[in-house]
């Protein structure tokens, strides 16, 4: 009788204490790894705009207009970062609406120390939201890199925040955030739809719009200092680890297949730009160089965490060949002066690297939060993965013209686009900033 009494008292205490634990097992923890690897992955993306792409595009400008296309990735750093805690996160990553989301995370509100993000659940969602500020950073800040020479610095700025909200939130929503692309069953790793294409079709309409830099076709336009673009081509290189490896949201196989897959595009992509150069034109330039290294990067982009290592070889491999046609010949064919070739390499690369990923992507290897089954691609046996992934790139070149068009002329009738003649002749350095450099 004893014991009974004993054991009457002691389970219902036993399972009071047992409850909350079972209760809690149940609830997505925070893992330290993931959570320390993500931090760095930030650190890098970030690293991309500030200073990767600030030098990259610097050293491919001429002299007089160095700081001003610094400026550009400075700005673009600033006011993207501050529009996204203030309402882009919230309208890109929360809510079921097919095309945006809601406003409940408007200002982080809600958001606490153990908050996680239900597209990464092993990590702050703090974390997640500053992950993903750094892609929505270096896509508005890549397409300066069209329009540098000529575009007003206050035209930029206020096109960054415009644009921003027109294109780059509705398309990470559809893809990333929840919409009826990714629902659809497109796959984009990492940002060829949302960064690349958005990017490079947007720097083309740009471009064309603002019309050509004074001289171009005609005086000789080369980069001022392509040591500080060999510089940010490194720094590129080393933060797209971060950029596509991240894109796993943790610490574990998937990423560094990611980070595998993309060095080795990049090396593919850098080779046979310059094999073509080198037949055609008798030298290998440098600039050849980087700039096929930095279109395997891009391209890879979207497919990273979906395919094997060697299917990186082979899209990069592409990516040199198609981004380096577009750059050297039908940029002149058509007569459009995209300064530093953003639609040549990232636009061009981003359609590349997304219907590449409906070829290659790889079910066994592609198994994570986003596709809990993993994703076959068309070598698999599954060829309508490739008209999703076709549907995804028509969608987003569409809203991107229609967006880009619709920004660029609200900024025309608020401050203009352009600088005059006489700055432009002058340099942006001294005639927008009032400085120069000195070598």
């Amino acid at each position: 009788m004893r014991r009974s009494s004993v054991l009457v008292a002691i389970l219902p205490l036993a399972a009071a204490i047992l409850a909350p634990t079972a209760a809690f097992a149940n609830e997505p923890a925070i893992d330290a790894a993931d959570t320390g690897f993500m931090i760095f992955a930030t650190a890098l993306v970030l690293m991309m705009t500030l200073p990767g792409l600030a030098l990259f595009y610097a050293g491919m400008v001429r002299k007089k207009n160095v700081l001003a296309t610094m400026a550009q990735s400075l700005a673009a750093t600033a006011v993207v970062s501050i529009l996204w805690v203030a309402v882009g996160y919230s309208l890109t990553f929360t809510g079921d609406g097919p095309y945006v989301g809601s406003l409940s995370r408007i200002l982080l509100t809600g958001i606490g120390l153990g908050s996680v993000s239900p597209f990464a659940k092993t990590i702050p969602e703090i974390l997640f939201m500053a992950y993903q500020m750094t892609f929505a950073v270096i896509t508005c800040a890549l397409v300066g890199g069209a329009v540098a020479d000529r575009m007003k610095f206050s035209a930029f700025v206020l096109f960054s925040a415009v644009w921003l909200f027109v294109v780059y939130i509705p398309s990470a929503h559809w893809i990333w955030g929840g919409g009826f692309l990714g629902a659809m069953g497109v796959i984009d790793f990492a940002g060829g739809t949302v960064v690349h294409i958005n990017a490079g079709i947007a720097g083309l309409v740009a471009a064309v719009m603002l019309g050509p830099r004074q001289g171009f076709g005609k005086e000789n336009l080369s980069p001022f200092d392509l040591t500080l673009a060999i510089i940010g081509a490194g720094l590129l290189w080393v933060g797209w680890f971060g950029f596509n490896g991240g894109s796993a949201l943790g610490a574990g196989s998937r990423a560094v297949f990611a980070i595998v897959a993309t060095h080795l595009a990049a090396c593919s992509g850098a080779i046979v730009w310059s094999v073509l150069e080198w037949v055609q034109r008798g030298k290998p330039s440098v600039l050849g160089m980087i700039s096929g290294a930095v279109a395997g990067l891009g391209t890879i982009t979207p497919a990273s965490g979906y395919v094997m290592p060697w299917h990186g070889i082979v899209i990069g491999a592409v990516a040199g060949a198609v981004c380096y046609w577009c750059c050297t010949a039908l940029k002149f064919r058509c007569k459009y002066d995209d300064s530093l070739d953003v639609f040549g390499v990232h636009g061009v690369g981003g359609i590349i690297g997304t219907l590449m990923a409906g070829v290659f992507a790889t079910a066994a290897l592609s198994v994570g939060p986003d596709t809990p089954s993993g994703v076959a691609g068309l070598l698999e046996g599954n060829p309508r993965q490739l008209g999703i992934q076709a549907i995804g790139v028509i969608v987003t070149i569409a809203w991107c013209v229609l967006g880009t068009w619709i920004s660029l002329k609200f900024v025309y009738l608020v401050c203009g686009l352009r600088v005059g003649e006489t700055e432009e002749r002058e340099g942006l350095d001294l005639s927008l900033h009032g400085e120069t450099i000195h070598q």
